[in-house]
């Protein structure tokens, strides 16, 4: 059974385009700043139409007052800077044949839980017009309150990545939904047959990309391998309760009284003290499938993320931990959640996807 190792600094050999050679350096980039202004004061004082309050008065389009207010918003979204940030630079567009976004957030309220999702492009796969690897997905199963989600990370090594990562969040958020509707009232009753609908799936995908229908787990895994999390949440008299299970070494971390607890995942330590990059994905399938199971309790906020997020939280005590206990005490608006993500921590240039669950306004003992 071969094994993938994650590498950042390698960029993996495209199926579906020619290979590029990355950008030269780029300088960095100062901070936008308003344009300088323009003397408008006889335009509008001569008897013109565009007075003080016109289109090309000082509070117009053009006016001063726009223009400050148009870098300070520029300024409010840069990244931002948890210590020393990575230096800036132009950002290159993903080269590939289809689309395939920067960034995407989403996020929505049930009533019993709140919920936010977002996947952000790392600065390294920016820099090198390389696209995003993570992926992310969430649904609501109206009848039982259920919410399902799945995070993967497409592992670097491989080829489509990308395509694998979000080949797994989309067919594992399918098959838990289709159970959570069945017979399972509410939750995953076959953890087995989720990890195997996934894994015919990329099967599948790699037997049409590559034109052959006889690739197997092997083929696939240097196509599309991917770590994958999947769990589901569901609302019951006694509280919201937690299963899910992960492949690979993205993970599953708990906010509780503004400290960071490990749940599940995440990369292992050696005997020496130092973590492994070295992992093994889907379509691979463990022998024995043990999901975890926990109450979300109010007043806590569960994560899952992939190792762009994991791997500068670290322990949970420093200042990564930090800007996210503090940032995510509520639920902030989607924009809001991807943007917190999107910080800028020099060495940490890694894709990050991020879901984030609180209980909420009617779950037992949540916020009124």
């Amino acid at each position: 059974m071969a094994l993938f190792s994650k590498r950042q600094s390698e960029p993996p050999s495209e199926v579906e385009t020619p290979s590029v050679p990355p950008p030269g350096p780029t300088p960095d980039l100062p901070v936008r700043r308003a344009a300088p202004e323009k003397d408008r004061s006889a335009d509008w004082s001569s008897g013109g139409t565009d007075g003080p309050d016109g289109p090309d008065g000082p509070d117009g389009p053009d006016g001063p007052e726009d223009k400050a207010g148009t870098a300070a918003l520029a300024d409010r979204w840069q990244p931002i800077a948890v210590g020393a940030p990575i230096p800036r630079f132009e950002t290159v567009p993903p080269r590939g044949l289809s689309y395939r976004p920067d960034t995407v957030c989403d996020g929505w309220q049930t009533g019993v839980m709140a919920l936010r999702l977002a996947s952000v492009r790392g600065y390294q796969h920016r820099y090198e017009g390389r696209p995003r690897e993570d992926d992310a997905a969430a649904a609501w199963d109206q009848e039982t309150g259920t919410v399902v989600f799945a995070v993967a990370d497409g592992v670097s090594s491989a080829r489509q990545p990308h395509i694998g990562s979000q080949l797994a969040c989309r067919s594992a958020v399918d098959e838990m939904l289709a159970q959570v509707r069945g017979e399972g009232g509410g939750f995953v009753a076959d953890w087995e047959k989720l990890l195997s609908t996934v894994h015919w799936q990329l099967v599948e995908q790699a037997r049409r990309i590559l034109r052959r229908p006889d690739a197997g787990a092997e083929e696939t895994a240097g196509l599309l391998a991917t770590t994958l999390v999947a769990g589901t949440a569901t609302p019951t008299e006694q509280g919201v309760f937690v299963h899910l299970i992960s492949i690979g070494d993205s993970g599953a971390w708990q906010i509780k009284h503004d400290r960071f607890y490990p749940l599940a995942g995440g990369k292992a330590a050696g005997t020496d003290g130092l973590y492994s990059s070295t992992v093994e994905p889907l379509p691979y399938v463990p022998g024995v499938i043990r999901p975890l199971s926990f109450a979300l309790e109010p007043g806590t906020v569960l994560l899952v993320g992939t190792d762009g997020f994991g791997d500068p939280l670290g322990d949970g005590t420093g200042a990564v931990a930090r800007h996210f206990s503090y940032g995510l005490r509520e639920p902030v608006p989607p924009l809001g959640f991807a943007h917190l993500l999107d910080f800028s921590r020099e060495t940490y240039d890694d894709d990050r996807t991020l879901v984030a669950l609180w209980p909420w306004h009617d779950a037992p003992g949540g916020p009124s």
